[in-house]
């Protein structure tokens, strides 16, 4: 006789609660997360490469454009390296993961810029010394797409807010100018940029919800489901969701995982990004999301501008927000950066 269906979820999420007690295993969020210090001219940062190959003349554009800000930058030791046998990888794991930890870790550094995003960080989060880093305290770190996996974890682990924004090594960044000024704004004058919203939003599931903001890329949660450094669930967090170069059946199979595992238990609203490149077309991905998301009961809102598109939002993770998908807005109760 086969197992009855109930049983085996019943054991799967069992299993999330045995990893509470494992060393380096998903464990609860701190609550609240600590927020880093706000950008000055004349800080220090440093951009690294925690995952793809950074293109040199994306590198150094973006530098020069930090630069412009009146930052002082730094570049990671290994930032220009490519892995010598697997080519989407910008070196080796222990150097990307020690590029990203002696930015954190040094005293003189208020910033951490990920160049490029691709593939890559969950290879090197295990090579991460959490303890030194929790020790070294908070600052910025920006980024999205694969840098969704170092948002989970410096949440986790550390602790601290983070901000997802633009990978300033790529066209994401470079010669998007309403990017940057919104990144900008973000970064050192962050009480100007609680309110979210984008002139396409809708509510697929209409309603109004309060909850801490975390997510980012949806195949990369997917990919993070009970992982070390990743959360237990989504409980109480309103998630933020995009993606791209993924058809809708494999976003159908990414979300059904999500909503089998128990994961989704307890959201308490979702807000939806783009989903640049996702095959069939936009509407047969706002159906999916309703279908596979409505179930939920939650608010669920449509169409904000962040993600993998030209001039898209930065989106502060980890602060107390008000999701209203009537009003089409998501609104951080507290600025990302202190």
């Amino acid at each position: 006789m086969g197992t009855d269906v109930g049983e085996s979820t019943a054991e799967v999420r069992e299993g999330f609660e045995e990893r509470k007690g494992v060393p380096g295993a998903s464990r609860p969020v701190p609550s609240p997360l600590r927020r880093p210090p706000r950008l000055r001219r004349g800080d220090r940062v440093r951009l690294v490469a925690p995952c793809s190959p950074v293109p040199a003349a994306q590198l150094d554009a973006a530098v020069s454009i930090l630069t412009g800000w009146g930052l002082e930058v730094e570049t990671g030791r290994h930032i220009r390296d490519q892995h010598p046998v697997l080519p989407y990888l910008a070196g080796e794991d222990r150097d990307r993961a020690a590029d990203l930890q002696e930015a954190w870790c040094d005293p003189d550094v208020r910033a951490v810029f990920c160049a490029r995003g691709g593939d890559g960080a969950h290879r090197m989060l295990d090579l991460l010394d959490f303890d030194a880093m929790r020790e070294a305290g908070p600052k910025a770190l920006i980024g999205f797409s694969d840098i969704t996996a170092l948002h989970e974890a410096f949440a986790m682990e550390l602790g601290v807010t983070t901000v997802h924004g633009p990978v300033v090594g790529t066209r994401y960044f470079v010669g998007d100018e309403p990017a940057q000024r919104d990144l900008r704004t973000t970064l050192f004058s962050p009480e100007e940029r609680l309110t979210l919203t984008s002139p396409a939003t809708r509510a697929l599931v209409p309603g109004r919800a309060e909850g801490v903001l975390f997510g980012g890329n949806l195949s990369l949660l997917n990919d993070g489901l009970a992982t070390p450094h990743s959360r237990l669930s989504a409980a109480g967090g309103i998630l933020v969701l995009e993606d791209i170069n993924e058809d809708a059946a494999r976003l159908d199979r990414m979300l059904t995982h999500l909503l089998r595992t128990g994961w989704m238990d307890g959201v308490a609203g979702v807000a939806l990004g783009t989903w640049t490149d996702c095959p069939p077309d936009p509407e047969t991905i706002a159906e999916l999301m309703r279908d596979r998301l409505a179930p939920l009961g939650v608010p669920v809102l449509w169409g904000l501008d962040f993600g993998h598109c030209a001039a898209q939002l930065t989106v502060p993770l980890g602060v107390p927000a008000v999701l209203d998908a009537d009003l089409g807005t998501l609104e951080a109760l507290v600025p990302v950066l202190e």
